[in-house]
């Protein structure tokens, strides 16, 4: 029977499922893979179920350049922690999970929108702190986001469902920039240049994918190119920001706030954006409802089912 490695405990429904079409064992150990973890495991089981920081990088197939794993079935739709032309190579399939986190993911992106914007963060910590004396009329004013712009970097499936919610559900104008055109968008206006939507939104989300070529693409050109009283989401991986460019554009008033649920260093947070009140801080909370979870792990165990079956997988990742 096909050996398959979980490498992070998962919910029961899931594991069920898993153990319906392979040997599954499961990973005690619940920090991420290093490099030298993951190269041991490409020769000691026939597919991995891995999932964030689990370190499938070149260098642990340069480790284990013929591995006896012949499948990497992703928990996640991101995937930046696999050399997915590194494993390729080494003959090694890649699927991920699409889909099942859209949703979830748009909806913390709207949290951390009216989190920043709305100062509740701060609110939250001086209740907590018995610090408040009461209402006043000029306490803790943060800015209403009714009428006022979005710009959306990246309209894939979680940018457009951003869109769908600031639109309908807020009354937000869309812009957005895209790499390709989005043709007949539900919601929102594409821009041609990053600059032209950073220069004109009074919120900025990113949603997009973590590749070599959105690697810090939030840095401090970017950065001066946004308002001064515009607020950063960040919901898509933390190394699409440079995080010292944020911190100093969040100390100078060169912005106004952020809202991050994931992080450069992760699990690593900056000391000064833990200092700071005008940023709203979550622990990578994007798909962390069990009903998306579970949903996710039975769509990684169907790319695992398929890939032990012969036939194509359901969601094939390519180089």
């Amino acid at each position: 029977m096909t050996k398959l490695l979980i490498t992070r405990n998962l919910p029961e429904e899931v594991l069920k499922a898993a153990k319906a079409v392979a040997d599954v064992t499961v990973r005690e150990d619940q920090s991420p893979m290093s490099v030298q973890e993951a190269a041991e495991m490409l020769q000691a089981y026939d597919v991995i179920l891995p999932t964030l920081g689990d370190q499938f990088s070149a260098a642990a197939f340069g480790v284990a350049p013929n591995p006896r794993c012949k499948m990497l079935a992703n928990f996640g739709v991101g995937y930046n922690h696999i050399n997915v032309s590194a494993a390729q190579k080494a003959g090694v399939s890649v699927s991920n999970t699409p889909g099942a986190v859209t949703d979830a993911t748009a909806d913390i992106a709207m949290s951390l929108i009216l989190m920043s914007c709305r100062r509740l963060g701060e609110g939250e910590r001086m209740v907590r702190a018995s610090a408040w004396d009461g209402w006043h009329p000029t306490q803790l004013l943060g800015m209403h986001i009714g009428g006022k712009t979005l710009g959306i970097i990246g309209m894939g499936r979680i940018g457009k469902a951003i869109a769908r919610r600031a639109a309908a559900g807020f009354g937000m104008n869309v812009i957005f920039y895209n790499r390709s055109t989005v043709d007949a968008p539900e919601h929102g206006t594409q821009m041609p240049e990053i600059s032209q939507v950073l220069g004109a939104s009074d919120v900025v989300v990113l949603a997009v994918p973590a590749t070599p070529q959105t690697h810090r693409l939030m840095n401090a050109e970017r950065f001066a190119q946004m308002q001064s009283h515009a607020h950063l989401i960040n919901i898509a991986r933390g190394d699409v920001v440079d995080e010292a460019a944020l911190v100093d554009a969040l100390q100078s008033g060169q912005i106004a706030g952020a809202g991050l649920d994931v992080y450069e260093r992760e699990p690593i947070v900056s000391e000064a954006l833990l200092q700071m009140e005008n940023v709203a801080l979550l622990p990578h909370l994007g798909t962390a409802a069990l009903e998306v979870r579970v949903d996710m792990g039975l769509m990684a165990v169907r790319n695992v089912a398929a890939h032990i079956n012969g036939t194509a997988l359901p969601n094939p990742v390519l180089p």
